[in-house]
């Protein structure tokens, strides 16, 4: 598709993400940039404030990944889905700023790791009667890579595929991440709950020498 054709499907307001893509970057017109701003940025932000948890920062590091978007459009492969691809910027940027003291061997050994092919990926917690108020207080005990991985898969339904693209490793080492990350939100899960009811019991018990 020529830049002209593209140019009057923009009058018709038709254009996909990746036809803006390529508009941007072979007229450098700011309104083509600001039409991907105005789809992306309310999601790209949410999706660092879901990551540091503070609103200030959270615009802050929109802000740095849209100016950061602008000088690495010209990298965007046509073939790719530009959505994708720009929540694997956000994610990255998102770590990079987040990232502390990652063990390498861990890397590696999930990527030596196989997962059998009939492991069930899809589920988080098998039909479990989940209340959000405990799963919230799990995840604040996972750290960021462990919650980016279940955020990808059962948040944002990325594929297998997708979220392997965005950390730049195989299928299989992503399948582990998954079993892992998703075992240790279990447990800590089931930790949260226990420990809430013996404190209900300890309120319970107080209130009642205090009646």
């Amino acid at each position: 598709m020529t830049v002209k054709t593209l140019v009057n499907d923009y009058a018709k307001h038709n254009l996909t993400d990746e036809e803006l893509v390529k508009l941007f970057v072979e007229t450098q017109e700011n309104r083509h940039f600001e039409k991907l701003y105005e789809r992306y940025s309310d999601k790209v932000y949410h999706k660092c404030l879901s990551f540091v948890k503070d609103i200030a920062r959270a615009e802050d590091l929109t802000h740095d990944i849209f100016l950061k978007l602008i000088f690495k459009l010209g990298t965007f492969k046509e073939d790719a889905k530009f959505s994708t691809w720009l929540y694997s910027i956000t994610y990255n940027h998102c770590m990079d700023q987040l990232r502390t003291n990652k063990k390498r061997g861990e890397v590696l050994q999930d990527e030596l790791m196989e997962v059998p092919d009939d492991v069930d990926l899809n589920n988080l917690f098998d039909g479990d009667d989940i209340q959000a108020k405990n799963l919230k207080t799990a995840l604040d005990q996972l750290n960021v890579e462990e919650k980016g991985v279940l955020f990808m898969k059962y948040m944002d339904n990325m594929s297998i595929r997708d979220i392997a693209d965005i950390f730049n490793v195989t299928e299989s080492a992503i399948k582990m991440r998954l079993l892992r990350s998703r075992e240790k939100l279990r447990k800590k899960y089931l930790e949260t709950i226990i420990f809430f009811g013996i404190l209900a019991v300890k309120m319970f018990e107080l209130l009642k020498n205090l009646i």
